[in-house]
């Protein structure tokens, strides 16, 4: 939710507040009305124009966040944004490569990080394992033609 009560010498009311397509909404909706503070049905009345202002522009922010999905899965060179294939070093000092997974999970609401072995899975399995991860933190079907672009933009590994 990006409805905050603030309450300070300059303001005090709501201010809501989200980004949609890349440009942010800052709308403030006061709880002064001729220098004093508004209280009971008033203050609920505002509070609920503040909250229903946010749904509407939460709408915007998932249908935009929806159409663009695919074009924000995908780096301008064709390799997926938030894997990556990486040579990790180990405590014996020996190299390994592996594919990296890092997304803003729409699943757990935080970053993710994991990381899948080309040595113990293959580049195959490890790559297919990834972007499963991948996948399921996006909220990216299996039977959806994005997943299996995703699954074609494995970058060369050899």
């Amino acid at each position: 939710m990006s409805v905050k009560l603030l309450d300070n010498k300059a303001f005090y009311g709501y201010r809501v507040r989200r980004t949609v397509a890349g440009k942010l909404y800052q709308e403030y909706f006061s709880l002064k009305t001729g220098g004093s503070r508004l209280e009971g049905k008033k203050k609920k009345d505002i509070e609920k124009e503040a909250l229903a202002r946010d749904v509407v522009l939460e709408a915007q922010q998932n249908r935009y966040l929806d159409e663009t999905k695919e074009d924000r899965c995908f780096k301008s060179d064709g390799t997926v944004r938030g894997i990556s294939y990486l040579l990790k070093t180990e405590k014996s000092g020996n190299l390994t490569p592996i594919f990296q997974v890092g997304v803003a999970s729409k699943v757990e609401n935080k970053t993710v990080c994991t990381s899948f072995s080309l040595n113990a899975h293959g580049s195959d399995d490890a790559w297919n394992r990834a972007v499963e991860a991948y996948a399921k933190h996006k909220t990216i079907r299996k039977n959806t033609k994005l997943y299996q672009r995703l699954l074609k933009a494995m970058p060369n590994v050899s």
